[in-house]
């Protein structure tokens, strides 16, 4: 059904919104698996109203709706050619708590880490713990019966259900809980569609031949991850069906349907009692693959919270992870792969000791493990950190081979897994394969995953034929195909061959039951979809070749730097995450505002477009709108994918098509607009602040346009300079980046960098030289950026050294020598030089302080008490630390980092009227409350500029950059 009259019927009747324009079908078109269907229409329900109302329309037209909450599925479980029911927008609320019976009501758009902060005071958590928990909703958690790293102590997300409240394929509502055998029998009565299904169940599952049948052909029931088709075999416990079990609760059999039974409105969950807080966890190094998973097998006799493997392919791609790079400290060596093994203890920290001694001692003395360091402490959450990272880094992984999908759920008893990998190894040499091995080796599952090349037929014929023989050897060991990601598309056509055809066929009968139509998220489990057909990539598709402005060789192209994003959402983290990433999708919570898809959209159009310049589509335009370049995706995104710099490349494409707006020239020729009115200020700041002139601009009448200052910095440093003869320059010479900002806004910044400086015996010099180029990037004008890269690196190639650095006070224009100049810049071997000596003046303090050319003796013993907000790009390309080593020099302040987000300034972004709002959303996310709550004698400091102002529009606080704030305290 592709007719535009009956959605436009349907949109009119919901509370909710209908979406079927072709930016969003296309956003909505992949998930974080290696699929892309193209749906009918992506509906955002308000209401279970609105979502009967959507599956009673799905039925009348022969269409079919697939639930979806972050769509981080990695099985294509969330894809569909009908209608996407996103239900992460609305369906997020906490509805009722018992502490007493430990039990909590959820709606299923709750993401896991957000219940667990409510849960945590009354000392309760929901226990499975998946990589993807600080955006992964329960919803979703329910859909693919979730486990992750906890599932050794805490068991699966269908160990925890209580209760389910759903939709039935034909509108209807069913409760789905503990029933005794009477009452399971009693709900077999009766012309509903509930009772048929409670009466398909009860005529099927009393069959002795069938029982006999899903007991010799499912996965062993030692192996506790197992999502293989329906959990039938877990309905057998039940007394009603020669098991012991005295109640019978058919949500069980919802959780791990992946949404094809039928749509979860409410889910009642069993919590546990928090973990111990007194841990320890051994990092057991080893020299190969085999003899780590031997190790487990010794390991796991000890009562271990946590069981999870690395190999060396993850662990490398932490080196070049801005993020991650912090956090490989643990590392030793060269390790082929690292186990982690964490024990706890309710005791005492010296009880935990304990166990980590007899595991270590136990280790070694089957000598295993050539390294086994303890960790503690805050340091357990950081290599935690890399382990929940894995997905994300493999994307990272440059070109066309990625770590492919097809085979990385396997799950095999415990004592099988040595040898399962060991016969898994030898398959994949004999296809000429090494694969990828990581995460839950304790709980018997590994995700391995082969790295093919599926834009070609050789690899897509890989892709199949080891997927089939891995399914041949998982049923050698009676092992489950699908651990805990689900059959989805690319396991649930190997269904038959893993539970038998009899067994298959009575899972038919049973979603014929709940979804006679086939109304839910038709192609999975049964009928499944082909696993290697509907893929994101062509096969023997020619790639076309995309001319860019900006150098993309590091990624080998623009496109293949928007394909680095393999879905999985790390983009859509709520505030009490932390980080900055995304600041646009915080504010709206709309999936067009984050940065999965926006790399969606650009490969999407890359890939697709007939035009000439694939880059013009007001699509594009629409999907780049709201973001800030604030560059949080660069470090905090695992796959590095720099959203910032695929935007200022799309802008300057499109608009090479469509032409440059005048206001946009304006703020990206703002440098020499300022070099005009800087000659006569006050009149240029009158004029600039009258309502009809901020009108005829654009510029929302609630920001006052910043004024410039009476003089330049320029021409106060030619006035004040200090003579070179002064012997006071002990510590050598620098070169302050006199940038745009600076020079005609924040002149006191600089003066009071140079006298800070000056007084600590640096010489300061200020050269001519161009603006740092970045209006121009942001706006899109990358040839009159590039001008300026080359002018300025052909200036500064010969003044920076290892011993004369250039440091500069605005971090947005330091920091691009460090970044865009790299892409940009003719002379890429002078940029790369001048980087690696370019530095923040925070970083320049830092690097000093531990020279010990700076000391707290030169400043004063005042007591001040200093919050710092970090700048995003300072927090992307730099340290927020170095601010903090900075402001800690003197001995009596008082220095913490706010855990701030984005403060949604951006440059010229919050002045655009249209703009003005969601920037005021973005700066209450985090930033404004805590400034609020900030005493009023406690001086905030931010380095950039617009943050400066941003923090004065929102909190009438005013902030300083930190070399004011250091100035005055000295002696």
């Amino acid at each position: 059904m592709s007719n535009f009259l009956p959605l436009q019927q349907l949109s009119e009747s919901l509370e909710g919104d209908l979406l079927y324009d072709e930016l969003h079908k296309k956003l909505y078109a992949t998930d974080a698996s290696a699929y892309r269907i193209i749906p009918e229409a992506v509906a955002i329900p308000k209401s279970v109203e609105d979502i009967i109302k959507i599956i009673r329309f799905a039925s009348e037209n022969n269409i079919s709706i697939t639930p979806r909450t972050a769509g981080t599925s990695l099985a294509g479980q969330t894809v569909g050619n009908g209608i996407i029911v996103d239900v992460s927008k609305h369906f997020t609320k906490i509805v009722a708590f018992d502490p007493e019976k430990k039990t909590v009501t959820v709606q299923p758009g709750v993401i896991r880490d957000e219940l667990n902060l409510f849960l945590q005071p009354h000392g309760l958590f929901f226990g499975p713990n998946t990589s993807t928990t600080n955006r992964c909703m329960i919803g979703g958690m329910v859909g693919n019966n979730s486990s992750g790293t906890t599932s050794i102590r805490y068991g699966v997300t269908r160990d925890k259900i209580i209760e389910i409240k759903a939709v039935l394929s034909d509108g209807s509502l069913a409760v789905f809980k503990d029933l005794s055998s009477e009452e399971f029998l009693e709900k077999t009565k009766g012309d509903s569609l509930e009772s048929k299904i409670y009466k398909t169940i009860y005529e099927e599952l009393s069959n002795k031949d069938n029982q006999e049948e899903i007991i010799r052909e499912f996965p062993k029931p030692e192996i506790h991850r197992r999502n293989t088709g329906y959990a039938i075999d877990v309905l057998l416990k039940s007394e009603l069906f020669s098991g012991t079990e005295s109640t019978i609760n058919l949500g069980k059999l919802l959780c791990g349907s992946e949404g094809t039974l039928a749509f979860t409105t409410e889910i009642t969950l069993k919590a546990d009692n928090l973990p111990p807080k007194n841990s320890v966890m051994v990092v057991a190094h080893f020299h190969t693959i085999q003899e780590s998973l031997e190790a487990v097998v010794i390991a796991m006799r000890h009562h271990l919270y946590t069981c999870e493997m690395m190999d060396d392919t993850i662990l490398d791609c932490t080196k070049t992870n801005r993020e991650q790079a912090k956090n490989r400290f643990f590392i030793q060596g060269e390790p082929k792969a690292v186990i982690m093994l964490e024990v706890g203890s309710y005791i005492s920290m010296e009880d935990a000791e304990i166990q980590a001694d007899a595991l270590v001692k136990d280790l070694q003395e089957n000598n295993f493990g050539y390294a086994l360091p303890k960790i503690y402490g805050d340091d357990i959450a950081k290599v935690n950190e890399v382990r929940r990272a894995g997905l994300g880094l493999l994307g990272s992984i440059v070109g066309d081979d990625k770590a492919a999908d097809s085979i990385e759920d396997t799950a095999v008893e415990l004592s099988d897994l040595p040898n399962f990998i060991a016969d898994f190894a030898a398959m994949m040499a004999s296809h000429g394969q090494s694969a990828i091995y990581y995460a839950h080796a304790g709980a018997g599952e590994l995700h391995l995953r082969p790295v093919l090349n599926l834009k070609t037929k050789e690899g897509l014929h890989q892709f199949r034929n080891i997927a089939t023989e891995v399914a041949v050897l998982v049923k050698k060991y009676r092992g489950s195909l699908s651990g805990e990601h689900g059959d989805g598309i690319v396991r649930g056509e190997f269904l038959p061959f893993m539970i038998g055809e009899k067994n298959y066929n009575l899972l038919k009968r049973i979603k014929a039951a709940f979804d006679p139509q086939t109304t839910l998220n038709a192609g999975k489990i049964v009928n499944a979809y082909k696993m290697d057909e509907n893929l994101r990539v062509e096969a023997g598709r020619i790639e076309p070749d995309i001319k860019t402005i900006q150098d993309f060789s590091d990624s080998l192209g623009v496109l293949r730097a928007a394909e680095k994003c393999n879905g999985s959402g790390d983009c859509r983290r709520l505030p009490s995450a932390g980080g900055t990433l995304c600041p646009s999708y915080r504010a709206t919570r709309d999936e067009k505002d984050t940065t999965r898809a926006r790399a969606n959209a650009l490969r999407e159009y890359l890939t697709h477009s007939e035009k000439e310049n694939k880059f013009d589509h007001e699509e594009l335009y629409k999907v780049f709108e709201l973001c800030v370049s604030c560059k949080a995706c660069a470090s905090e995104c695992p796959s590095n994918v720099d959203i910032a710099t695929l935007k200022s490349e799309f802008l300057y494409q499109y608009q090479k098509a469509n032409g440059f707006s005048v206001r946009n020239k304006i703020f990206a020729f703002n440098n020499k607009v300022n070099k005009v009115g800087s000659i006569t200020p006050a009149v240029t700041n009158f004029t600039a602040n009258l309502p009809f002139v901020k009108k005829m601009m654009g510029i929302a009448p609630q920001r006052q346009v910043p004024l410039l200052a009476k003089t330049t910095f320029r021409k106060w440093y030619k006035k004040n300079r200090k003579s070179a003869d002064n012997n006071s320059f002990k510590n050598g010479k620098l070169y302050l980046f006199c940038d745009e900002f600076t020079n005609y806004y924040d002149v006191n910044v600089g003066i009071d960098a140079y006298e800070l400086l000056t007084a600590l015996g640096y010489e300061v010099l200020v050269t001519e030289h161009e603006e740092s180029g970045r209006a121009f990037i942001s706006k899109g004008f990358l040839e009159e950026a590039q001008q300026a890269t080359n002018k300025n690196i052909s200036i500064f190639k010969n003044l920076i050294s290892d011993d004369i650095p250039l440091i500069g006070l605005e971090p947005s224009a330091i920091l691009t020598f460090r970044d865009e100049y790299i892409r940009l810049a003719e002379d890429k071997k002078s940029a790369e030089k001048i980087a690696k000596n370019t530095f923040t003046v925070e970083e320049f303090f830092k690097r000093e302080i531990a020279k010990e050319k700076i000391h707290s003796g030169q400043f004063s013993n005042e007591a001040k008490s200093i919050k710092i907000h970090g700048h995003c790009h300072q927090k992307s390309l730099s340290s927020v630390e170095a601010s903090f080593a900075m402001l800690n020099l003197p001995k009596n302040n008082l220095v913490s980092i706010y855990n701030s987000g984005c403060c949604g300034m951006a440059g010229s972004f919050g002045y655009e009227k249209e703009h003005y709002d969601i920037s005021m959303k973005m700066g209450e996310d985090t930033l404004f409350p805590k400034i609020r709550k900030t005493e009023s004698s406690t001086e905030i400091a931010a380095a950039g500029t617009s943050c400066r102002h941003q923090i004065f529009d929102g909190t009438s606080r005013k902030a300083q950059h930190p070399v004011s704030i250091l100035r005055a305290c000295l002696k």
